[in-house]
């Protein structure tokens, strides 16, 4: 089950990337800057999206290279790329992106965040896996308790930003418990800042 929602998601920000990249002819600029900076983080999700399923085998090293990258494009570094006004083609940002600035900001926040979780957790392999299996029962722990939760109202895993799980507690997950709330959090912010292309 948790295969097949990992492969939902990240399949879904490949096909949205997909069309982006067929839009991407003859941009510049900061338009271009932007669109190779998604371009990047796309090729990743995908490349990792098969180890996550466990279809090919686990590489703690290509997970942080991964990882590296979701960072290097995100927080400040990709609301820079965003400044006010830039919706001309070849864009595909929605206005909405201004008028709602600080839900893109923290979602670009949660998404660097969750880039340097799982960079920290890359040597603890899936879910299902050995290795992962000590890293379990201490998110198992953190889940229970209170505070930053992730099943709770203030939960980032249900949408809500305001009470993330900070990049060392996302430490101690399996690697594809981490990629999933990165899929998760560029999902949220492609269906809420991004046009849709038909």
């Amino acid at each position: 089950m948790k295969k097949m929602k990992i492969a939902a998601l990240a399949a879904g920000v490949a096909v949205a990337a997909s069309a982006v990249a067929f839009a991407h002819g003859g941009a510049t600029g900061i338009y271009k800057e932007r669109m190779d900076a998604m371009m990047a983080m796309r090729k990743d999700v995908k490349s990792l999206a098969t180890m996550m399923r466990g279809e090919i085998a686990f590489d703690a090293e290509a997970v942080r290279q991964a990882a590296a990258t979701f960072k290097a494009h995100s927080g400040q570094t990709m609301t820079a790329l965003f400044p006010e006004g830039t919706t001309e083609k070849p864009s595909e940002a929605r206005p909405e992106i201004w008028q709602e600035w600080e839900t893109f900001a923290s979602l670009a926040d949660q998404l660097h965040t969750y880039a340097e979780g799982l960079e920290k957790a890359a040597d603890n392999g899936l879910a299902m896996s050995g290795t992962a299996l000590g890293s379990m029962m201490n998110v198992k722990s953190m889940m229970m308790g209170s505070g930053a939760n992730m099943m709770g109202t203030g939960s980032a895993m249900m949408g809500n930003t305001q009470a993330m799980m900070s990049a060392e507690e996302l430490a101690g997950m399996p690697a594809d418990g981490v990629f999933n709330m990165i899929t998760k959090t560029c999902s949220s912010c492609h269906t809420k800042f991004r046009i849709e292309k038909k």
